[in-house]
């Protein structure tokens, strides 16, 4: 039987996928047996990379205050574990970085999970997450699944990328800082 610190330890010396990575492999990501709150992103951006700390950005800020989280709790691997869909930075793409190699989903996802037996809500940021989690039951679109919030829960809670890029889908989904958030706030609270 695997136990988490030494599956932990093998998903952070993971060179898998390192011939497609830029800047090289480094691994991010956070767990505990005791977490009871899931983060899954995308995967690590460069600033992120540099320093290896999740959501080590302006991404992480934004998703700290919708969650009404202090930096304190949220970086507490006891209670909040983050596991993003691609352990590494994957590259710059045309239009921001390139998507999460599935290497790390494919290799790694039902071996974490297995180990966080106390997961009660899982917040799916991103499509990519979305899609994993979700399979059939994600809808066409990033807004119609985020739209649908209330199909997911208790177990999930899909949500866009809190980055600084996504000002304008914020600006256009008002419903999403209006009512989504508070919720959300709400079961983390209740959770934590």
């Amino acid at each position: 039987m695997e136990d988490l610190e030494s599956l932990l330890q093998q998903v952070r010396a993971c060179r898998i996928c390192e011939e497609h990575l830029a800047l090289g492999p480094r691994p991010v990501l956070a767990a505990s047996s005791t977490a009871k709150l899931l983060i899954v992103g995308q995967a690590p951006g460069t600033k992120v990379h540099a320093s290896g700390i999740p959501w080590d950005d302006q991404s992480g800020k934004r998703l700290r205050q919708w969650l009404g989280l202090t930096p304190e709790v949220f970086y507490d691997a006891s209670q909040v574990a983050i596991i993003p869909m691609g352990f590494c930075y994957p590259g710059k793409g045309k239009s921001g970085d390139l998507p999460p190699r599935p290497e790390c989903a494919r290799h790694w996802h039902q071996r974490l999970l297995a180990q966080l037996p106390n997961i009660q809500l899982t917040l799916l940021v991103g499509k990519y997450a979305q899609d994993y989690f979700l399979g059939n039951r994600a809808k066409a679109t990033l807004t119609d699944t985020v739209s649908a919030w209330h199909e997911y829960l208790p177990a999930y809670m899909p949500m866009p990328h809190p980055s600084p890029r996504n000002q304008f889908w914020l600006r256009r989904n008002p419903w999403f800082e209006a009512d989504a958030i508070p919720y959300v706030q709400q079961m983390v609270q209740q959770l934590l």
